[in-house]
């Protein structure tokens, strides 16, 4: 599918691999929505972009009403521009780390749980859900009659994930795990669904790393040993979008990472 003449809907689009694969799809002809809760950052991107390619919602992905307003929002600005809906790019996320029952036998906070598994899983679900009611409605395209793609984010931490990551993997192993399922769902709808799971990048979640364990995760790669640029998961993600036969797939974007029990 070609992305240009197409909109997309990005969440956690104002900052990190979201606000990448904005970029890169408003500099190769599309549109960008960006939902984020942070309204300053958010039109900061919208003024970097090509001008009228990219337009900012506020949005709490807990909140099914604020994703339902941004994707109305989304939707009316689709059919002003005269760009349809072609996918949604859920990258929204939180890590906050806790091992399940600390040093002194206490375990962790099930808030805590919830709040990293309703961000990164709900809130994916949710945001996707809701757009691709619209997708599903658009005008079928090229030889294949697609109508648009999911890209979805997991992590490595869904299958190697480390010591104090339950919440987080758990949250991006069911990402990594319904890829398939969702992919044969839409499958009538000539919409396809792919997940990239990407290992250290750098972004606003690793920013807050502690160097050490940052240095520590780089050391164990195999190569190129260094975190991942933000630039280069857009550009897969630009991939996934114009090679229709990118389907039902998980694709680990990590220089050989394996990650250890610990650093």
């Amino acid at each position: 599918m070609k992305i240009e003449g197409r909109t997309f809907v990005v969440s956690g689009g104002a900052s990190g691999l979201g606000q990448a694969c904005v970029e890169e799809i408003c500099r190769n002809g599309g549109n960008a929505a960006i939902l984020d809760l942070n309204e300053e950052n958010g039109n900061a991107v919208v003024n970097k972009l090509p001008s009228g390619t990219g337009k900012f919602f506020v949005c709490d992905v807990l909140d099914t009403e604020s994703i339902a307003a941004a994707v109305k929002g989304t939707v009316e600005w689709a059919q002003q521009t005269g760009k349809p809906l072609g996918g949604v790019i859920p990258a929204a996320g939180v890590g906050n780390p806790a091992t399940i029952l600390d040093r002194d036998g206490n375990a962790f906070s099930m808030d805590s749980f919830d709040f990293v598994v309703n961000i990164n899983l709900r809130g994916t679900i949710d945001l996707v859900r809701q757009c691709l009611v619209h997708i599903a409605k658009t005008e079928p395209v090229g030889p294949d009659n697609e109508r648009g793609v999911v890209i979805m984010v997991a992590s490595v931490a869904a299958f190697d994930g480390q010591k104090g990551q339950v919440s987080y993997a758990a949250s991006k192993g069911a990402v990594a795990a319904l890829t398939l399922p969702m992919a044969r769902d839409l499958a009538r709808y000539g919409i396809r669904c792919v997940t990239i799971a990407p290992g250290v990048f750098e972004s606003r979640m690793t920013a807050v790393m502690p160097k050490k364990l940052f240095k520590g995760l780089e050391s164990v790669m195999e190569f190129p040993k260094r975190a991942g640029q933000p630039e280069e998961f857009a550009h897969l993600a630009r991939h996934v979008i114009e090679n229709s036969m990118l389907n039902g797939a998980v694709i680990r974007l990590d220089g050989g990472l394996r990650m250890p029990s610990k650093i």
